[in-house]
This record gives structure tokens, sequence and C-alpha cells, in this order.
């Protein structure tokens, strides 16, 4: 992509970060090739999929957290129950697998332990399985009944950035697939859906440098910094979640995510100077429950700055509270509630890594991790 050739990056998270747009363009055009949805890749399921009434996501560290956020597009989409289940906890707690339900197991490398231990059970139990991850010669994508590929190309940095957001997008068309099987969405609002969704790719790529320079400017401000709440509602709650994992795992801060109500109860605790709170507080102006989202996560945002605690916080383009309420604010373009998370979980991951290259972190190969958990 043209961002791309502007620089040399100093690390490969930065360069992966800068090739979301592409990895999602291509995603999305594989996903959609011959005007359908997924359509070559679910013929396998087809049988299965017409008496779903039960998915359940098994995942793990990203990919779990792409999965919360998938759980609300494909409910809210569709109408389809789900659940999601840590991979690792999935063999212990597989009680709910019951006839009628298709077991999606996400996984980038479709290498993890607890992935391939995730699918297994549930072929004991007699459900018919999907898998979703970035390579296409792993076990999940040979063992799985069916396999839904994210375009990615291989992740080289330890930390998951396109092909977080590469799941993020063959969730949400699987929840338009679901939508139109079950009758929930005609083909004008698919296509409705799609066309914003594929406006993101080019979306993303004009807001990059901006965002980065943005989130550097945010880091060195919270460079002293000890502890960092993420919020969010909704879908965003799986976002924050995210951008918290992001800075554990590359700068060893103390971070955690919550729904934004939840930080009244126990948590504020943590507010203060040395602790910075970032909120999801984005939203879609032509949807009311959206709106009322972020303005009761903005309240919560006016609750931390009458606590001294200080602020990031990632908002709708030209909303003026929301920029009132942060000490830093990253701006993301107008879209759908459910396609919000495309778009803001990518300052984020610029946010992270910024505070950890301040603070000399190796980003591509943070201490401790691996790209796949191949142990138990």
């Amino acid at each position: 992509m043209s961002a791309q050739k502007k620089r040399a990056f100093p690390h490969r998270m930065l360069e992966e970060i800068y090739e979301q747009p592409r990895a999602l363009t291509e995603t999305i055009q594989r996903a959609t090739e011959g005007g359908g949805i997924l359509t070559g890749a679910l013929g396998p399921l087809e049988p299965a999929l017409r008496v779903c009434e039960k998915l359940i996501i098994a995942a793990s560290g990203s990919s779990r957290n792409a999965g919360s956020a998938g759980e609300i597009q494909i409910e809210s989409l569709s109408g389809l129950a789900v659940d999601v289940e840590y991979a690792s906890e999935y063999a212990y707690c597989s009680t709910g697998t019951t006839a009628g339900t298709l077991v999606m197991v996400v996984s980038q490398s479709g290498e993890s332990t607890d992935a391939i231990a995730a699918l297994r059970e549930a072929q004991r139990l007699g459900a018919p399985t999907l898998g979703v991850t970035n390579m296409p010669e792993s076990t999940v994508a040979r063992e799985a009944s069916a396999v839904l590929l994210t375009r990615a190309t291989p992740e080289l940095a330890v930390p998951a950035t396109k092909s977080f957001t590469t799941q993020l997008a063959v969730l949400f068309l699987f929840g338009l697939r679901m939508a139109r099987a079950r009758g929930r969405m005609n083909a004008g609002g698919v296509g409705e859906h799609l066309e914003r969704l594929g406006a993101l790719p080019g979306q993303i790529e004009e807001a990059l440098d901006s965002w980065s320079d943005a989130a550097l400017e945010a880091a060195r401000r919270c460079a002293d910094s000890q502890t960092f709440l993420c919020i969010g509602r909704g879908v965003h709650y799986a976002i924050a979640r995210e951008g918290a994992l992001k800075l554990k795992e590359i700068s060893y801060s103390h971070a955690e995510g919550y729904p934004a109500g939840e930080l009244l109860h126990g948590p504020n605790a943590l507010v203060g100077e040395k602790s910075v709170v970032v909120a999801l507080a984005t939203h879609d102006a032509g949807d009311a429950e959206s709106v009322n989202r972020c303005e009761r996560t903005l309240a919560v945002l006016e609750y931390v700055k009458a606590h001294h605690g200080r602020t990031l916080v990632i908002a709708s383009r030209g909303d003026q509270r929301a920029q009132a309420a942060g000490d830093s604010t990253l701006f993301v373009p107008p879209t759908a509630e459910l396609l919000l998370p495309l778009v803001e979980i990518v300052p984020l991951q610029l946010f992270a890594y910024h505070y950890a290259a301040i603070h000399g972190c190796d980003v591509d190969h943070p201490r401790n991790l691996v790209k796949a958990v191949v142990t138990d």
C-alpha cells in the first residue's frame, strides 16, 4: 500500500499494523468472490447451517477477543445464539454442545494446542466444526469440517495486529451470511453492509499516519503511567480487552479491559494521577442505541476526570464532547456500529506500540510470548 512506501519501519509490528488495509481488502474480496458471501468455503457445512440453532466460538488470546466482538456481530445481524468459550476451557465445559450446535474454532496459527483440543472435543461430541485461521496448511484448517481463511499473510511479529482485524472481518461476513440464510436480512440490506465494510480499508489507510502521530503524542503524555483501564460498552468491550492485551503483551504494563459501566464497581479505586482510562467512545450517528451507549461511556469519563484520572479517548470524528473528555483523543471515521471495532482497534494498536517503544521494549518478540502456544 502507498502508506507502506513512505518509510522504513523500525519494527515488524508497526509494518504489520500498516499492512492492515491490504490484508482486509484481500480478505473481503476473497470472501465475496462470485457475488456470494463465503459461498465456497461454507459449502461442506450447508446442511448443518440450515439446522444450526447455536454457535459456540472457542478461542484464546486475541482470537478470543475477536470472537467476543463476533458474538455481538453475529447475534445482532442474524439472531443466532452465540456463546464464546476459552479454547483452553472448552474440553472441560462442553456440555452446551448439543444437537443443532456449530462449533467455530478461531486461531491465528491454527496450531495452538488449546484450539486443536477444542476442535477435537467438538468433533468427539458429533458437532460440525468451522475453523477460522490465517494458515491454510494448519491442523485446524485440515481437521475442521470447513475453514474460513483470513488473508493477512504470515504475521511475523508475535503480537496479533493484521490477523486480528481480518478475523473481525470474517466474523462479520459470517454474520451477514447467516442473516441472509435465516431470513433476517434481504439482499439490499446485505449489500449496504458489504459496501460499508468494503470502504473500511481505504478509510484506515488514509488515517494511519495521523493516528500514528497522535498515538505517539498520547504515549509520551502517558509515559509515566503505571496502570491502564480500558473500557467500552457492547461490541466495544471486546476491543477494550484487546487494547489492554496489547499493552500487557508488549509493554509489560498493568492493563485491564472492563465494560464501561463496571469501572465504578471496584476498578475505580485505581483511578488517579498515575493511571490512564482508555475509553472506546465511538458511535454510529444513525443508530440511537449506539449514540446512547457512547453518551453513557462519556459520563463515566467525566467521573474519571473529576477524580484526577487521565484519559485517552477513541472517538468518532467531530465528537466535541468526547474530545473534551480526553486528555488525548484519537478520532476514527464514521461507520456502522458493528463495524466500528475494525477502525477503533488500529489506533489502540498504535498507542500500545508507541508506548512500548518509548520504554525500550522489544515489541516484535515480547518476553515469555510465542506466536502459537503449542504446549499445555
